[in-house]
């Protein structure tokens, strides 16, 4: 199975009374999803299921793939680690799925994953975290594949 864990780009300061599911990308954020989008484009496996958090930011970013996703309340703004991997149905799920989520849920994610405890990293606004699970030697493997910031596309 492969894990994408995709953080929005980057979204307009919440203005007094807005609620945080309604801000928007920047003219910033917009290009750093279209930039993400296209390095991601020729390589996502064919049917990645991808999953993206209510908030408007989150769609917005999965939007610049071009590409059918799901809107899960699982993955939205307060979600724990738990709640991720419940949603993604890591390790077991066939195949890939890409969440489109947010801080600080998707460092704590990407920690659990490679450290196996929760720690406060940081995925960039617009980046990505490409996990893979293998098996060797009868031992499941947790396996970063790719880490890559919008800056870097440039």
């Amino acid at each position: 199975m492969d894990l994408i864990l995709w953080r929005h780009a980057e979204a307009e300061d919440g203005a007094p009374g807005m609620p945080d599911g309604k801000r928007r990308l920047t003219a910033r954020g917009e290009k750093q999803a279209h930039d993400m989008a296209k390095w991601l484009q020729p390589r996502l496996p064919k049917k990645t299921k991808i999953l993206v958090s209510p908030a408007v930011r989150t769609q917005q970013t999965a939007h610049a793939l071009a590409l059918p996703f799901e809107v899960e309340p699982r993955i939205g703004v307060g979600a724990d680690t738990a709640d991720l991997l419940g949603a993604a149905d890591w390790p077991t799920q066939s195949g890939a799925v890409m969440l489109v989520g947010h801080q600080p849920t998707l460092g704590r994610l990407a920690a659990l994953l490679l450290s196996g405890g929760e720690a406060d990293w940081s995925v960039k606004k617009g980046g990505i975290w490409w996990f893979s699970k293998r098996s060797r030697e009868g031992r499941d493997q947790t396996v970063l594949r790719a880490v890559i910031n919008p800056e870097l596309l440039r």
